[in-house]
């Protein structure tokens, strides 16, 4: 019996056959595995030896109780959202190896995508883990903490980070502060920004994080 760390929704490899490679699916503040695994439905039949997960984050979300969050937002305190991360980080650390110990597979083989908040945890676990990941899709995040970030890089994987442009809740500019950051530590993060599109993952920002995957994992 498969078990995990934290409550997952979990898609098997269409092939039926043992999974080649795994991509975790990271939701927002307040939405659930269920919310982002519509992402992994629309991509399973283009990558069908890979297995899909989409853990809900650990923590009930403070303002709607049906979701989770990775962390508190109650407060703007930079290094409270940075301590809280850790603790999130920690849990989906632990979540990831894991998903690696019971595949046989190894990071090399592993990706992670994030929207929002899974976007924001999704960066920070990426480039601090100790064995490289595949490669990281991330939409409408941001780095968490620059500083804390920079002293803990053991990892430069593939990056693909995406925005909407009238994105009112989490403002574009830090996709364009995630790109010029992530250049100063040696990567160069892919970068795309939509018109007219807000705070969600749109048809085409799926069919680009789709394309990346598969250039990168297959």
């Amino acid at each position: 019996m498969i078990s995990y760390n934290l409550e997952v929704i979990s898609l098997p490899p269409l092939s039926k056959a043992k999974p080649r490679q795994a991509i975790v699916l990271c939701h927002g503040y307040g939405g659930d595995g269920k919310d982002i695994s519509t992402l992994a439905i629309n991509w399973q039949r283009f990558l069908p030896d890979t297995i899909f997960l989409c853990p809900n984050a650990p923590e009930v979300c403070e303002i709607n109780p049906q979701g989770y969050q990775w962390f508190s937002l109650k407060t703007e305190k930079e290094e409270v959202i940075l301590e809280k991360s850790l603790i999130a980080e920690e849990k989906l650390n632990i979540f990831l190896d894991q998903v690696l110990n019971n595949f046989a597979l190894e990071p090399i083989n592993l990706a992670l995508v994030g929207f929002s908040q899974g976007c924001m945890i999704s960066i920070q676990i990426g480039l601090k883990k100790k064995k490289q990941i595949n490669c990281l899709v991330g939409y409408s995040g941001k780095v968490i903490n620059k500083k804390h970030l920079s002293e803990n890089i053991n990892s430069k994987p593939k990056i693909f980070l995406m925005h909407g442009e009238n994105d009112p809740i989490v403002s574009p500019t830090h996709l364009l502060e995630a790109k010029e950051y992530l250049k100063k530590q040696g990567i160069n993060a892919k970068t795309k920004i939509f018109k007219n599109c807000e705070h969600r993952i749109s048809v085409e920002g799926s069919s680009f994080g789709l394309g990346f995957l598969k250039k990168n994992l297959l």
